[in-house]
C-alpha cells in the first residue's frame, strides 16, 4: 500500500522502514499500520533484504495511536474497537512473529504508549541519547491492548514492568539501557550510522545461520529444555550440510576470509 505516512526503501540488503508523520510524532493511523505491515511482509519475502531497520522521522519515534481520533473511536461499539486492534494494530506483532530476518529498531526520539510497545517488538533496539520511553496508557484510562503487557515483562521482569505501566513515568535513554529496554545508547547524530553499522555486520554473516538463530531463540520461550534441545539438534544437523558451513570450514583451513553467498 502506497502512503506518504511511511517511507520504505532497500539499499545494500538492508530495508529501512521510516514512520513519517513528524508533525504528530509519528502517531499511527490505520493507513500507516497497513503500509507498515506490508513493508515487513515484503522485507521478509525479498531475497535482496537481509536485515530491517525501523525508525521514525523528526523528533519522535512513535507516540502511539493518534489521540485526535480516540474520541471518535470511543463512540464505536466495543466490537468495532476490538476489531480495529485486530485488523490493524495487531498486524505488526503478528507479522513480526512470522519473520526470521533480524529487525533493528533505531529509536530516534520519544516513544510512548503503543509507540514504546512497537519498539519493544523488534529484535534489537538502539536509542538516541534524547530518546525517552513511557507506557502512558493509564493516563487516558486504558492499558496496552497491542501486546505491550506481553513484551515488557519479558524484557525487564514483572515488578518493573508493572511499575512502568502503573506510574506512566518517563524512562530516559540511559535508564532504558540499564533496564534492558534498549541494547545501547548513542549520541543523536550517531543513531542511524550505528544502526546501519550493526545491520551491515549482521547482513554480512551467513544468513541461514542468522535466521535459524532467531527461529530457535524465539521458539525456546514456549518450550521446555528437552524439547528445545531436540529441536536444536535436528536443526544443527541440517546446518552442517549447508554451503555456508562448508565455505567457513574451507576458508579456515586455507587461512583466508570466508565468502558467503549472503542470501
Amino acid at each position: 500500500m502506497m502512503t506518504d505516512q511511511l517511507v520504505f526503501d532497500v539499499h545494500d540488503k538492508i530495508a529501512t522502514i521510516r514512520l513519517n508523520r513528524p508533525d504528530k510524532y509519528n502517531a499511527f493511523t490505520a493507513e500507516m499500520l497497513t503500509a507498515w505491515a506490508s513493508a515487513l511482509e515484503e522485507s521478509q519475502a525479498r531475497e535482496d533484504v537481509n536485515v530491517i531497520v525501523l525508525t521514525g522521522t523528526g523528533k519522535g519515534f512513535c507516540s502511539g495511536g493518534d489521540v485526535g481520533n480516540m474520541k471518535n473511536r470511543s463512540e464505536d461499539s466495543a466490537y468495532s474497537r476490538k476489531m480495529f486492534l485486530a485488523d490493524y494494530v495487531h498486524r505488526i506483532p503478528l507479522t513480526l512473529e512470522k519473520m526470521d530476518k533480524p529487525v533493528i529498531v533505531a529509536v530516534n526520539g520519544v516513544a510512548t504508549g503503543a509507540g514504546m510497545d512497537m519498539a519493544l517488538m523488534g529484535d534489537i533496539r538502539i536509542a538516541a541519547r534524547s530518546a525517552r520511553f513511557a507506557e502512558t496508557y493509564v493516563k487516558v484510562g486504558l492499558f496496552a491492548g497491542d501486546g505491550g503487557t506481553w513484551y515488557l515483562p519479558r524484557l525487564v521482569g514483572m515488578p518493573k514492568a508493572l511499575e512502568l505501566f502503573w506510574t506512566a513515568r518517563f524512562v530516559e535513554s540511559d535508564e532504558a539501557e540499564r533496564l534492558g529496554i534498549v541494547n545501547k545508547v548513542v549520541d543523536d547524530d550517531q543513531l542511524m550510522p550505528s544502526a546501519y553499522e550493526m545491520a551491515g555486520q549482521i547482513s554480512a554473516q551467513p544468513q541461514l545461520a542468522v535466521r535459524m538463530m532467531k527461529r530457535t531463540a524465539r521458539a525456546s520461550a514456549s518450550m521446555d529444555l528437552r524439547a528445545h534441545l531436540e529441536m536444536a539438534s535436528s536443526h544443527m544437523a541440517a546446518m552442517y550440510s549447508t554451503e555456508d558451513h562448508k565455505e567457513a570450514v574451507t576458508a579456515f583451513r586455507d587461512k583466508r576470509p570466508a565468502v558467503f553467498k549472503n542470501r
